[in-house]
C-alpha cells in the first residue's frame, strides 16, 4: 500500500514539476495534525484517547487558539488536496478498477486501525493511564469497541465522498468544466455562505457530537463536503496551474488580523459575559453564529493562502520532503499510537505544559 493520502500517480493534465508542492503541503498538514493532538492531550479542547490537562489559563488559552485555527482548515484542506487527484485517476483507470483500488488503499488501513491499533491503544490507556492491573486478554474479554476508526474517520469519509463522486459521474450529464479560478471576493462570498450553512448544521449537530461508529463530527462536514467538491472542480479546470500568489496577496494580513484580533473578540464573549462554552459549539446562539463565521472565513482564507504560498515557495524538488511525502499516510495512521505511548511514559513527570505539578511539588 503506497503511503499516500491520494493516488501516487499524477493526472495527465498536470506535469509533476507543476504540482510537486501539493505533496509538500500534505507533509506540513500531517505535522500539524500531530501537533494538534499533542495540544489536545495537554490542555486544548477536543476528543482524544488520553489526557493530562493543564489548569493554567495562560497555557490553555493559546492552546485553544491554536487548535481552533487548525480545525478551521487542516482537515478540510486534506479533503481538497485529495480531491485534486481523483478525476484524473478515475478517467485513466475506469470506474471498476478505480473503486477496487480505493477500497484497497483506504479499506485496509481502516480495518487495521479499528481491529488492532485502536484496541491496543485503548488497552494501554485503560491499563496504565487508568491504573487497572489487568492483562491484555482480560481486557479483551470485556472489550466492546471493535468498530473504532479513530483518526481514520477522514479515510472513511474520503472513501464515501469518492464513491458519491463516481456515482455522480455515472448519472449526471453536467460536468465541472469551464469554471474560472475564483477571485478573492468570490472566495470570501463562498466562505460566508459556507459559514451560514455550518451555523445551521450546528443547530442540530453541535461541535463535539460524534456520529458513532463512523467517528464523524457532522458539525464540520459542510466544509469538508464543499471543499472536496471544489477540489474536483479545481482538478477539472486546472486551477492549480493558474494559481499565483498575486491572486491572494492580501490574505496574509487578513488571516493574521482574524487570529490576533478576531478570535480574542469572540472569546471575550465567554470571558466578559460569562457565556458557556456550549453556546459556541452549536445551537441558536450569537456566539455559535459568530464562531461559525470566524472559523469558515479564516479556514477558507488559509487554504487559499497556503496554495499560493506552496506554489511560490515549495514547488521544488527536495529529497527530504519527497521521502517524508511517501511516509505521510503511514505517519498519519501511526501517530496516535506514538503520542499515546509517549504520553503514558511521561505521565509520572512532575511537570506539564502549564507547570502546575512543579508548582505543587515546590509547595
Amino acid at each position: 500500500m503506497p503511503p499516500r493520502f491520494t493516488d501516487s500517480s499524477l493526472p495527465p493534465q498536470h506535469s509533476e514539476s507543476k504540482i510537486i508542492y501539493i505533496d509538500h503541503l500534505k507533509v506540513l498538514l500531517t505535522a500539524l495534525v500531530i501537533i494538534h493532538h499533542a495540544l489536545v492531550t495537554y490542555g486544548a479542547p477536543g476528543g482524544w484517547y488520553y489526557f493530562e490537562k493543564t489548569e493554567l489559563r495562560g497555557a490553555v488559552i493559546p492552546m485553544t487558539m491554536a487548535v481552533c485555527v487548525d480545525q478551521s482548515f487542516f482537515m478540510g484542506f486534506f479533503f481538497f488536496l485529495s480531491a485534486l487527484f481523483i478525476p484524473g485517476s478515475l478517467t485513466r483507470k475506469g470506474a471498476a478498477v478505480f473503486i477496487k483500488d480505493r477500497f484497497f488503499r483506504l479499506g485496509i488501513p481502516l480495518v487495521y486501525y479499528s481491529l488492532i491499533q485502536a484496541t491496543v491503544m485503548n488497552f494501554l490507556v485503560y491499563r496504565y493511564g487508568g491504573k487497572h492491573d489487568i492483562t491484555f486478554m482480560q481486557f479483551l474479554s470485556g472489550y466492546d469497541g471493535w468498530i473504532n476508526v479513530g483518526v481514520l474517520w477522514f479515510v472513511l469519509a474520503l472513501l464515501l465522498f469518492t464513491l458519491c463522486y463516481v456515482a455522480w459521474t455515472k448519472t449526471a450529464n453536467s460536468d465541472f468544466k469551464d469554471w474560472q479560478l475564483p477571485t478573492l471576493k468570490q472566495i470570501m462570498l463562498f466562505a460566508a455562505g459556507l459559514a451560514l450553512m455550518t451555523f445551521l448544521t450546528r443547530t442540530v449537530f453541535a461541535v463535539g457530537m460524534v456520529l458513532e461508529p463512523l467517528g464523524f463530527q457532522l458539525g464540520h462536514f459542510p466544509q469538508y463536503i464543499a471543499v472536496f467538491a471544489f477540489g474536483l472542480i479545481a482538478a477539472e479546470n486546472k486551477w492549480i496551474r493558474q494559481i499565483d500568489q498575486q491572486h491572494y496577496r492580501k490574505l496574509n494580513i487578513f488571516i493574521l488580523c482574524m487570529i490576533v484580533i478576531g478570535f480574542p473578540l469572540i472569546y471575550s464573549l465567554k470571558m466578559v459575559f460569562g457565556q458557556p462554552l456550549e453556546w459556541f459549539v452549536g445551537g441558536w446562539h450569537m456566539a455559535a453564529f459568530l464562531y461559525a463565521f470566524w472559523e469558515q472565513i479564516i479556514g477558507i482564507s488559509i487554504m487559499a493562502a497556503l496554495l499560493a504560498y506552496g506554489k511560490k515557495s515549495l514547488n521544488r524538488h527536495s529529497g527530504l520532503m519527497s521521502e517524508m511525502s511517501r511516509c505521510a499516510f503511514s505517519v498519519y495512521i501511526l501517530h496516535p499510537f506514538v503520542l499515546v505511548v509517549l504520553s503514558l511514559l511521561l505521565r509520572s513527570w512532575q511537570i506539564d505544559p502549564g507547570l502546575p505539578r512543579l508548582c505543587k511539588a515546590a509547595c
